[in-house]
């Protein structure tokens, strides 16, 4: 038995889970977990189906984009992912969609505004959407140039803090704790930008949300002294 059966179960759940939230068609997305102690990396496999796909088909990679185990190419996505891990030492699992909404502001080329407390529940401040890549990069090491452009966004910004990014002209990356949690944000950004979409549509001058409620409703959830939920 493989050592990595189970990071590679957790994957595929995790990648399943996209297609039972509606996130995915077709081969779109991909979800990624990496194990730290191990240094490697698990990924969906590319161009397989999700109804096709089996636990054993996800790829293990380490953070070289060297395949450790696997029959399979990886994701064509791999180089952005394993970018992702080596710059944001906190987190656990990464998740690309193609969602409808959250790409269609990816192609505006427009960060999503924190328009109202659905929103700023999740994320503290703008869900930023990136610069758009130079000729260069994109003839140069497209999908490693794709993690930079995200990383880039974020010199300033705390990843844990705004778990979500829309990439220019592309579509929306997501991360968390673990694979399972990165899916969790991709299905809140996919309302997120929903509910903007809706927003400026019904009045197309709204205004963000006051800072001191994007504030409290941010802080009462993620601060130091956060009250919502239950105690453990």
């Amino acid at each position: 038995m493989s050592k990595y059966t189970e990071l590679k179960r957790e994957v595929y759940e995790a990648n399943m889970e996209l297609q039972n939230r509606g996130l995915v068609i077709y081969t779109f997305g991909n979800v990624s977990q990496i194990d730290r102690a191990a240094g490697v990396v698990a990924i969906k496999p590319s161009g397989v189906s999700y109804d096709a796909m089996k636990p054993e088909d996800i790829v293990v990679v380490d953070l070289e984009n060297n395949i450790v185990e696997g029959t399979m190419r990886p994701s064509s996505d791999t180089k952005t992912h394993t970018h992702l891990y080596r710059h944001f030492a906190d987190i656990g699992g990464v998740t690309h969609t193609h969602s409808t909404y959250a790409t269609a502001w990816a192609q505006a080329k427009q960060s999503i505004p924190c328009l109202g407390t659905t929103h700023a529940d999740y994320v503290h401040g703008d869900i930023v959407c990136t610069r758009v890549l130079t000729d260069e990069q994109v003839q140069g090491d497209y999908e490693e140039e794709t993690g930079i452009q995200i990383t880039e966004a974020y010199q300033n910004r705390d990843p844990k803090a705004a778990p979500m990014v829309i990439v220019a002209g592309h579509a929306p990356f997501t991360w968390g704790k673990d694979g399972a949690e990165s899916v969790y944000h991709a299905a809140l950004l996919e309302e997120i930008a929903r509910m903007a979409y809706l927003t400026r549509t019904l009045d197309p001058k709204a205004e963000p949300l006051k800072q001191a409620i994007l504030d409290k409703h941010y802080l009462r959830k993620h601060g130091k002294d956060a009250y919502y939920g239950q105690s453990k």
